[in-house]
């Protein structure tokens, strides 16, 4: 990204003191829009999901790409198209490689298997285990943290629905490896019913082979996060604290919208003394 923006910086300057509008209109066509995309899912916090590879954009780009190529080729410098490829090639590297995980399943988190025993530390900075949580179907959703503006738009969304998960009789239990403040500026944040939860040490997310060791952005340890996160899964159980459903995003821009776990915890409750494994199934989203 700051290679975008130093790539925009010299085609505004070129277009406002060289010219050359066709050749340095293409360079911006290439990187503006994905800089305002990114921009906009970081400042507004809202969205919490987007396209896995960003088709228009890329589309976009390979215009940009055909227009700095033709105005070198009517005379424009050299530097207009080759720093419009360098662009392209830099949005698909982030597109389709660093959005991804490389992600597998996790062996330990088999559908119709009681979710591991885990430590966890409430709003209240009291150590409870999860078992004290699954006296009725809960939805637990690990967060990378409140740095992440799609996480913190995925936990909006869902306090968006509170009502409804609680005439479902459902629990909401949000868990992440962050400094425990920021989960309670969280907690104090949305004013909900639900637990607001710290992994400390991401113990809980080593426990169900969810960690993620070097996931932190580079600088994000300035504000006092640790560079091990955890990959952004979601798990519901039933009021046993059974496995019946669980979403494993291998792109961290994709998350499930409240309305599907809506949806299963309506279908669960369909179902009565039915088997959940017979209905309700791993979901591994991968862009590929």
């Amino acid at each position: 990204m700051m290679a975008a923006m130093g790539i925009i910086m010299v085609a505004a300057w070129s277009i406002l003191n060289i010219g050359d509008y066709l050749a340095w209109s293409g360079v911006l066509l290439v990187t503006a829009p994905f800089m305002m995309v990114i921009s906009w899912l970081m400042m507004s916090k809202t969205i919490a999901r987007t396209s896995a590879h960003f088709p228009v954009l890329n589309a976009l780009g390979v215009v940009g790409v055909l227009l700095a190529s033709w105005g070198f080729y009517q005379g424009a410098s050299f530097n207009a198209p080759i720093l419009s490829l360098i662009g392209w090639i830099g949005f698909n590297v982030y597109a389709y490689w660093y959005s991804s995980f490389g992600r597998r399943p996790s062996a330990k988190l088999k559908i119709g298997q009681l979710l591991p025993e885990l430590s966890l530390r409430d709003a209240s900075g009291r150590s409870i285990s999860s078992r004290s949580l699954v006296a009725k179907p809960t939805i637990w959703i690990f967060y990378r943290g409140n740095w992440c503006p799609l996480c913190m738009a995925q936990i909006k969304e869902l306090v968006g629905q509170y009502k409804q998960l609680e005439a479902l009789g459902a629990h909401v239990a949000l868990i992440s490896p962050q400094p425990h403040k920021n989960t309670m500026a969280l907690a104090e944040k949305f004013d909900v019913p639900f637990e607001f939860l710290t992994d400390e040490g991401n113990q809980a997310g080593r426990l169900l082979g969810i960690e993620n060791p070097h996931g932190l952005p580079m600088g994000m340890q300035m504000m006092g996060y640790e560079s091990e996160t955890v990959l952004p899964t979601v798990i519901i159980t039933d009021s046993t604290g059974r496995i019946l459903w669980v979403f494993e995003t291998d792109n961290y821009r994709l998350r499930p919208e409240p309305g599907v776990y809506l949806a299963l915890l309506r279908e669960k409750g369909a179902v009565g003394n039915a088997s959940p494994t017979s209905r309700l199934k791993r979901e591994v989203l991968d862009p590929a």
